[in-house]
């Protein structure tokens, strides 16, 4: 099965790297949207539903703490999965994370492997 993603993160080059793994990872991807900060991912979802967000937490104007405290806020959008890929492994960021609404953590870097097993644990994909 392929996923509808959309990866928020302020730093495109990121964005596209987040991609990229997880096309090595062997992860299907279908459709891709991508956002450089919580306000824009917002909008876009509105038009573009997905199965699943992978989001930073430090950006600019919405940073991904707000932006997953608003998806929980919203019940349309409460029942996508939300995955926060971020360089702070700190143990409260992580549990803070996910008491407002994550439901997987990766930290930066990591490998296409990792990436993928948090996607299918997030996910409920068999075997993962």
């Amino acid at each position: 099965m392929a996923y509808s993603v959309m990866i928020v993160d302020d730093s495109q080059s990121m964005r596209k790297f987040v991609r990229r793994v997880m096309d090595l990872s062997g992860f299907e991807v279908g459709s891709c949207w991508d956002a450089a900060n919580g306000a824009d991912a917002l909008a876009l979802l509105r038009t573009h539903p997905v199965d699943i967000i992978l989001t930073d937490i430090n950006m600019p104007e919405m940073n991904g703490e707000e932006f997953v405290a608003e998806l929980e806020r919203q019940d349309v959008y409460r029942s996508i999965p939300v995955v926060v890929v971020s360089t702070d492994a700190t143990e409260n960021r992580i549990r803070r994370m996910i008491e407002i609404g994550a439901r997987g953590y990766v930290v930066k870097p990591f490998s296409p492997e990792a990436l993928r097993g948090e996607l299918e644990r997030v996910l409920g994909v068999a075997n993962a």
